[in-house]
């Protein structure tokens, strides 16, 4: 029994919320331990209030005859003797501000062509190359070229045809289908707390970590909030227009907890239910944010489970990235994973793999990086904050430095990035900065990174930390950076303007670490830095072209990687610290080119490599990347230049 719930009640396995047909509508609500229930309908001046009916497992049930499309309605719910009037868990359409349930008819929400919506050809977890999107920063900045009244929205995101004004040069959906991304992942877009839709020239913002309604489209983003089916529309083809230019779609979910917890609608449907306590029976805080959800508990794990396929099925969702997924207890996210198989086995799973803070769900339980290996051959990936930290410095302490960035000792760090924290004989594990083992069974089990919408951009960390260095040597150690993410094995993740030295600015001109809640002025994409580091955004561009041309830098299993993948020795191939070499020689995975040395030189002075063969092209060097060659070199001696990545192939 949990807090008063008898055996039997958690077993409800139906649908729930307010199910909706031409006829009729049937509202469902699970509300075990509630003494009445009551459905209140909103129908301009004529309010309705009906009481519902208890039947089994506890739910409360009543059929509704017509159509109600487009009505208003919430649960009135008496518990302990104590009426509240609460927002169903499993609303799929709401008013503004999310305070009142919307009916509707879902199909009627569906743009032209949604049934034909495909989504883009995608065969493997390792070819993602994943770019992170706020949707309001995306376009609300004047450079962004998009159209003032879908500035900020979700029609800014998909709006083809943008140009930075006075310019030819592409931006939103033109750019990133230039730059060739696979997935984009969409910072909450789900119902959140902090922003007041009921003003449309509103600038309040916040990155949407505030879930209020996990089932409906936040309206902030939304040309008009104050009508319930228009964000759904707008989301809808946001996504179909997403997919018709290549590019999948990844929802960033945060199921680890809620904005509000004593007055949540969840815990006031369901007293002391939906949240992990503590041993006085206060409410846990291993989210950060006041409380967390109860994974484990099985109607919390069907609501979750509920939510994610909801979203998969009804917008064609491609991927799912869970916020603080150290929270989510192990079987719930296996459970996750086996349900989207069922519908799309293509669909991602990626996650943070820690906590906010301390949690009464037992270590062993929690979906942390250290328990990966838990997850056997299931594509559910992690985080990698070793390569993070390691590629630029430990994001919580500003004055650190990395290996592109002048610290020493961090070759083995790196090796173990390069693998996707799989396992190679040739990584010295007590040597790694954090985890001391292979974590990960398989690359589609760890993403790779060293920039997310947390702590500092990886610009202004560079900037931060080598205060001393010119902008052409800070520039060498960003491309430095992005050749190591994007030619290591795994999953690749990096925030939407890395590629053009995004910077976030405060009105007093100093560097923003944490801009949950600044301005656009700090937040927004400025489109000119395109051209400004025109040079730079080209780079991850042939970065990108080179690494979706060559399987051997996305293999698909740890027995590829071993077999193929071999690290250069120091003192046999180069005698220099601060190098890590390679060569992918491939024979078990399909290629164009026969074999592929990688050389990355955090020295800020030349080395010398020699590898065992001679005759090699330069595709990446210090300057440019991609697939044709730059310069040819006859024997096997190759000098790599200061702060720079080489890549080199034999055909």
């Amino acid at each position: 029994m949990i807090n008063g719930i008898r055996d039997g009640l958690e077993n409800y396995i139906g649908d729930l919320g307010a199910i909706y047909s031409n006829e009729k509508t049937r509202f469902i609500l699970w509300a075990p331990i509630s003494e009445d229930v009551k459905l209140i309908l909103y129908n301009n001046e004529d309010t309705k209030i009906i009481h519902m009916e208890r039947k089994e497992n506890g739910v409360w049930f009543l059929e509704v005859m017509g159509n109600l499309n487009g009505i208003y309605y919430n649960y009135i719910v008496t518990n302990n003797g104590n009426e509240h009037e609460v927002v169903d868990p499993y609303a799929k359409a709401v008013g503004v501000n999310g305070n009142v349930g919307m009916v509707i008819d879902l199909e009627s929400t569906n743009p032209k062509g949604w049934e034909e919506d495909v989504k883009p050809d995608f065969k493997a977890p390792t070819d993602s190359i994943i770019y992170e999107i706020h949707i309001r920063d995306f376009s609300i900045s004047e450079t962004s070229g998009v159209d003032d009244k879908f500035k900020g929205k979700y029609s800014g995101l998909c709006q083809k045809g943008t140009r930075i004004p006075g310019t030819s040069e592409k931006t939103c959906l033109d750019y990133i289908e230039e730059l060739g991304i696979t997935h984009v992942h969409l910072m909450p877009t789900f119902d959140y707390s902090t922003v007041d839709e009921s003003k449309f020239d509103n600038k309040e913002y916040n990155w949407g970590y505030d879930p209020k309604n996990y089932n409906v489209p936040e309206g902030s983003y939304s040309i008009n909030p104050y009508l319930g089916e228009k964000r759904i529309q707008e989301f809808k083809n946001m996504v179909q227009e997403l997919h018709k230019a290549g590019i999948r779609v990844v929802m960033d979910v945060v199921y680890n907890h809620t904005y509000e917890t004593h007055n949540s609608n969840l815990n006031l449907i369901v007293p002391n239910y939906y949240y992990r306590q503590n041993p006085d029976g206060s409410f846990s805080n291993g989210s950060g944010c006041g409380n967390e959800l109860a994974s484990e508990r099985m109607m919390v794990r069907k609501f979750i489970i509920d939510s994610i396929l909801y979203w998969a099925k009804e917008y064609h969702i491609d991927g799912f990235r869970f916020d603080l997924m150290g929270l989510h207890d192990i079987e719930t996210m296996k459970e996750i994973r086996k349900n989207l198989d069922l519908i799309d086995n293509s669909i991602i799973m990626y996650g943070e793999g820690w906590t906010g803070g301390s949690s009464p769900l037992p270590d062993e339980d929690k979906s942390i990086k250290n328990n990966m290996r838990k997850y056997v051959n299931m594509q559910i990936a992690a985080f990698s904050d070793d390569i993070r930290d390691a590629v630029k410095g430990q994001v919580f302490d500003a004055a650190a430095n990395g290996f592109v960035n002048g610290r020493y000792g961090l070759e083995e760090t790196i090796k173990s990035g390069v693998v996707a924290s799989t396992k190679h004989n040739q990584i010295q594990y007590d040597k790694l900065c954090y985890s001391k083992f292979p974590w990960a069974n398989e690359p589609y089990q760890t993403v790779n990174y060293i920039s997310a919408h947390d702590n500092y951009t990886l610009w202004d960390k560079l900037c931060v930390v080598n205060k001393n260095y010119s902008e052409e040597e800070l520039i060498a150690m960003n491309k430095l950076a992005a050749a190591i993410i994007l030619s290591s094995q795994g999953l690749v993740f990096f925030q939407a303007g890395e590629e053009f030295l995004r910077s976030k600015v405060n009105v007093d001109g100093t560097i923003n670490h944490n801009s949950y809640n600044s301005p656009d002025s700090v937040n927004a994409l400025d489109w000119s830095r395109t051209l400004k580091y025109k040079d730079v955004t080209e780079y991850y561009k042939g970065l990108i072209s080179l690494r979706k041309a060559h399987k051997a830098f996305r293999m698909n299993s740890s027995n590829e990687i071993r077999e193929n993948l071999m690290f250069l020795e120091k003192g046999k191939n180069f005698n220099a610290d601060n190098v890590v070499a390679f060569t992918l020689k491939v024979t078990s995975v399909q290629d164009s080119w026969y074999n592929i040395a990688v050389i990355y030189n955090a020295n800020t002075n030349n080395v010398e490599v020699t590898l065992s063969e001679s005759g090699w092209s330069i595709v990446v060097n210090e300057k440019l990347a991609g697939n044709e060659e730059l310069a040819y070199i006859e024997d096997n001696i190759v000098k790599v230049p200061k702060m720079s990545c080489y890549v080199l192939m034999r055909k």
